[in-house]
């Protein structure tokens, strides 16, 4: 029996395939679109039984050429693009080939553990998975939107688990093909690698320069979620997937020069001093987000907890001193 895990080459797929192979599971397929061939980099050290890409694992689907022969399906592929504004591709990207699946595995069994999103919230102030407070801003959030309403439409008729993971913003290892959309850890590590300092927006909506709150959530935290619900196909349901505390992207950017300094046997700067030495700097809000961007997240995490999962998550400081870490032992 076979284990798919779409958008593996991606971020959290790739992640969830070393997990996996952690565990003792190399018969994967991994479906991907290497049409950005190098993603293929974050699958070099993971063992997988196949590798087919996204269409004609759509075709084989529809033929039911996979029919008894999966054991379960984590469904991580998907454009993630906020700024792509190509609806007919999105719809038929993230929600047609997420039913497909959803049906394919309802018809035979099998447990499908999906990734769904924060952006479904829009610009609102509570995060809690229920329909009042869902309201996306573009065309991917609400592609993630609708899948989530025909999952909740069937979620007292389903006869194998499903499980939804609104993921807030994740970073860590295996996200370098993501270019504009990695995460804001990778962009401070490279900016401060680089140029010696780290750029953050300047404030807006009421928030202080580089004081925007996010809920950043390790994408070893959202493996350790995925797998626990794996290990309960009892469970489903759709799931706030942060850490339930949101941060500035000030802790981002002074996690990441601390660590680095830290790396270089120097003292640890306070964001004043960072600010006074140059090593943090403010830049002009991009007039094209204004209107666009969620300058405030925090993942109710009540539903998640009330599932069973009870283990820590990583704190900003924390999760980011490991990705770094693991980043310069990788390289």
């Amino acid at each position: 029996m076979y284990i798919v895990v779409t958008g593996a080459a991606g971020l959290i797929g790739s992640n969830i395939v070393k997990a996996l192979n952690d565990r003792g599971h190399k018969n994967i397929i991994a479906v991907d679109n290497l049409t950005r061939g190098d993603k293929f980099k974050n699958l070099v050290d993971c063992d997988i039984a196949d590798y087919v890409d996204k269409e004609e694992f759509r075709h084989r689907i529809s033929s039911k050429a996979y029919e008894g022969q999966i054991a379960a399906v984590f469904h991580q592929g998907a454009c993630s693009d906020t700024m792509e504004l190509d609806g007919k591709y999105m719809m038929s990207n993230n929600y047609q080939y997420s039913l497909m699946l959803l049906d394919f595995c309802q018809e035979n069994g099998i447990p499908f553990l999906y990734a769904s999103s924060a952006a479904v919230y829009g610009k609102g102030t509570i995060f809690k998975e229920e329909r009042e407070y869902e309201n996306p801003l573009n065309v991917y959030g609400y592609s993630k939107f609708l899948f989530d309403q025909v999952v909740r439409q069937r979620m007292g008729n389903l006869k194998s688990q499903v499980v939804g993971f609104r993921y807030f913003n994740v970073y860590g290892p295996r996200e370098g093909h993501k270019n504009r959309m990695a995460s804001v850890a990778f962009h401070h590590f490279n900016q401060f690698r680089e140029h010696g300092k780290v750029k953050l927006f300047e404030g807006r909506d009421g928030y202080a320069d580089g004081g925007q709150l996010r809920d950043f959530v390790s994408v070893e935290d959202v493996v350790k979620v995925n797998l626990w619900f794996f290990d309960h196909p009892e469970k489903s349901g759709i799931f706030n997937l942060g850490t339930g505390q949101s941060q500035p992207f000030n802790d981002i950017a002074i996690a990441v020069v601390n660590t680095s300094r830290e790396l270089q046997a120097l003292p640890p700067l306070t964001k004043e001093q960072m600010i006074a030495g140059g090593t943090l700097e403010y830049i002009k809000f991009p007039e094209a987000l204004i209107g666009k961007y969620q300058s405030f997240t925090q993942a109710d995490i009540s539903q998640l907890r009330s599932a069973g999962y009870s283990e820590p998550f990583l704190t900003v400081a924390e999760g980011v001193r490991r990705y770094i870490k693991n980043w310069l032992n990788n390289q």
